[in-house]
C-alpha cells in the first residue's frame, strides 16, 4: 500500500517538473531575433582566393632495363646462405636479439669483449666470432657503443639472406 502511495507521489512530482520545463521553453524569442539581425547588420568578412594549382607534369619511368625492386638481389635456393645446422649453439642464442640489453664492455689483454645482460638480469661477455639472438646472429664487431652482428634470416622465397643488426649500450 505505501509503495502506490509512493510511486503516486512520484508520478505527480515527475508531472509536474516537466511542465514547468515546458512552461520555460515556451518564452518568446525575441532575443534571439535581435541578436540575429545585429549580426547580419554586421559587414562581412574577406574570403581569400583559391590557390592556384600548378600544373601537373607528367613522368615517363625510362628504367625497365635495372632490376626490379620485387626481385632479390641475391640468388636463393640451392647453394645459397644456410644456415649451418651442426654447429653447437651458444648460451645467447636463446633469447630473441630485441630483449638483450648491451651494457658495456671490456678489454682483457688484446681481446675486446661486450657485455650483454638478459632479462633476468644475468650480464655475459661476448666477442668477436660469438652467436646470439634467434636468428644465427653472428658478432662481426664490437665498439664503445654497440655490438654489430650479422644475422642469417629467412627472405621469404624459400632461402636465406644476411642482414645486419646491431645491439646499442643501453643507458
Amino acid at each position: 500500500m505505501t509503495t502506490q502511495i509512493h510511486t503516486r507521489g512520484l508520478m505527480r512530482s515527475c508531472a509536474v517538473l516537466a511542465c514547468l520545463l515546458l512552461a520555460a521553453c515556451s518564452g518568446s524569442d525575441g532575443g534571439v531575433q535581435r541578436f540575429i539581425a545585429r549580426v547580419e547588420r554586421q559587414p562581412g568578412g574577406r574570403v581569400e582566393p583559391l590557390p592556384k594549382v600548378p600544373k601537373y607534369e607528367t613522368f615517363t619511368y625510362d628504367d625497365q632495363d635495372m632490376r626490379s625492386p620485387f626481385v632479390p638481389s641475391e640468388p636463393t635456393g640451392i647453394g645459397s646462405i644456410r644456415p649451418d645446422a651442426s654447429r653447437p649453439r651458444q648460451y645467447l642464442e636463446r633469447f630473441p636479439l630485441d630483449t638483450l640489453k648491451m651494457v658495456g664492455t671490456m678489454k682483457l689483454g688484446k681481446t675486446d669483449y661486450g657485455l650483454v645482460q638478459t632479462q633476468d638480469g644475468i650480464v655475459h661477455r661476448v666477442t668477436i666470432g660469438n652467436y646470439m639472438g634467434q636468428n644465427d646472429g653472428r658478432i662481426i664487431q664490437i665498439t664503445p657503443t654497440q655490438i654489430r652482428l650479422v644475422e642469417i634470416v629467412p627472405d621469404g622465397l624459400g632461402g636465406f639472406m644476411k642482414r645486419p643488426a646491431a645491439l646499442g649500450l643501453s643507458k
